[in-house]
């Protein structure tokens, strides 16, 4: 057998295997899991001609995901990094860096939620940054814009609002805020691709955006992560940083190689910078990731609608997260979030559901502030958190993604109905 009928049977059977891949539900057997993989044999059969070709570090592949992404979205740029926690990083890295016209100083403050993940708020210490930590909104989990303008002094440079689990946080005011204070703004939309305010994508508002390809989210490439900018100076920089602080991905290469004729430009390092590229593998899988963001959105949608109608008779109970009209939740999870007058508690109903095979988290690192790392982070709160403190103590959320379908968001509100009849 020839190379290229060896490489035509290896596809078709990977073509075989995925196609007998069905998982039938099965009530008190199968678990409703937080998450499920998105790729099937398109991804693994892009990814073999990357490890055929010897070549599996970053190239065309990546450049293709990037500009897929970026047009999806609605950027000029896109940086594909290794995660979206090192999307956070480089983010943060470009607005401190010596070559950034308007470079932050040290010790300058950033306003970010209160309920978060870890590395939107690691990075912004790694940078010799300050965290200013605030309140959210129960009705969405995000940052709230009146908590922002009463945590501004002198030392605010930035604002990093978090799209939490999808649902587009007040962007727009946001960024009037921004402008009337001179701040910078990243969008941290690792759990919103596809969200949309006022019919624009979240992720295209910022100066700055990250979104992260784990394999929990809406499209994974296993890990991976995206900065997304319209602004070419924060682009290069980016790029330069991604790898190294070399020069080989740079627009003009060529006039700063031109300067040191006498080093190499192959091993140029015209700046700091980190390895935190991505894989031809991870740019493999992205590709065809893109084909089904639309169709997983659908589906999140249809679940999370269906959930929201089934619990509207007990909203007494609960707190119930919707679409506002101007805009597009993206629901990376599906929240529930139980009154304090409730009457029954939380870790309660966490039990019944995990008992019965579905899968629970706590909404990211809860209150941020509660977490034993703060004490060794340089970091300032703002306000009282009450809203942090309810979604840290009240909140959990289940698993909603493309893999939930008719019988299992049926299964999910008959066994939360279970609960609540043996609870009231």
């Amino acid at each position: 057998m020839d190379e290229k009928a060896i490489v035509n049977s290896i596809k078709q059977n990977v073509k075989k295997y995925y196609a007998n891949q069905h998982d039938v539900f099965v009530k008190g057997k199968s678990k409703i899991k937080l998450q499920q993989p998105t790729y099937g044999a398109d991804e693994v059969n892009e990814a073999i001609d990357s490890f055929l070709s010897s070549w599996v570090t970053m190239g065309k592949k990546v450049e293709k995901f990037e500009s897929l992404f970026a047009n999806y979205i609605g950027t000029k740029y896109a940086v594909m990094l290794n995660s979206g926690s090192s999307a956070n990083l480089v983010a943060l890295s470009v607005l401190v860096n010596p070559r950034f016209k308007n470079r932050l100083l040290p010790n300058s403050e950033v306003i970010t939620p209160a309920v978060t993940w870890a590395t939107t708020v690691f990075p912004i210490s790694n940078v010799g940054l300050t965290p200013v930590l605030v309140d959210v909104e129960l009705e969405t989990f995000n940052i709230d814009p009146s908590q922002i303008e009463k945590a501004i002094t002198k030392k605010t440079r930035a604002i990093m609002p978090v799209h939490l689990l999808g649902n587009p946080a007040s962007i727009d005011l946001i960024n009037d805020i921004a402008k009337k204070h001179d701040l910078n703004v990243i969008e941290d939309c690792c759990e919103a691709h596809g969200s949309q305010l006022n019919d624009k994508k979240i992720g295209s508002f910022g100066d700055m955006s990250t979104f992260s390809f784990y394999l929990s989210h809406h499209i994974s490439t296993i890990e991976g992560g995206m900065l997304l900018t319209d602004n070419p100076e924060i682009f290069e920089l980016a790029k330069s940083l991604r790898a190294f602080g070399w020069i080989r991905d740079l627009k003009n290469k060529k006039s700063i190689a031109k300067r040191y004729s006498d080093i190499d430009d192959r091993f140029l390092f015209y700046n700091t910078g980190y390895n935190l590229r991505p894989t031809e593998i991870q740019g493999a899988f992205g590709i065809h990731q893109m084909k089904k963001l639309n169709k997983f959105l659908k589906i999140r949608k249809a679940n999370a609608e269906y959930w929201n109608k089934k619990l509207e008779p007990y909203s007494d109970f609960f707190i119930i997260h919707k679409d506002r009209s101007n805009s597009k939740h993206a629901w990376f999870g599906y929240p529930i979030i139980i009154r304090p007058s409730a009457p029954f508690k939380r870790i309660d109903m966490i039990n019944y559901l995990e008992k019965n095979l579905i899968e629970t988290r706590p909404i990211q690192t809860g209150d941020i502030t509660k977490q034993p790392v703060m004490k060794i982070l340089k970091h300032r709160v703002v306000g009282d958190l009450k809203n942090t403190r309810i979604i840290h103590d009240q909140a959990f959320y289940i698993g909603n993604h493309h893999g939930i379908g008719n019988e299992e968001r049926k299964y999910v509100f008959d066994t939360i109905e279970n609960f609540l009849k043996k609870s009231l």
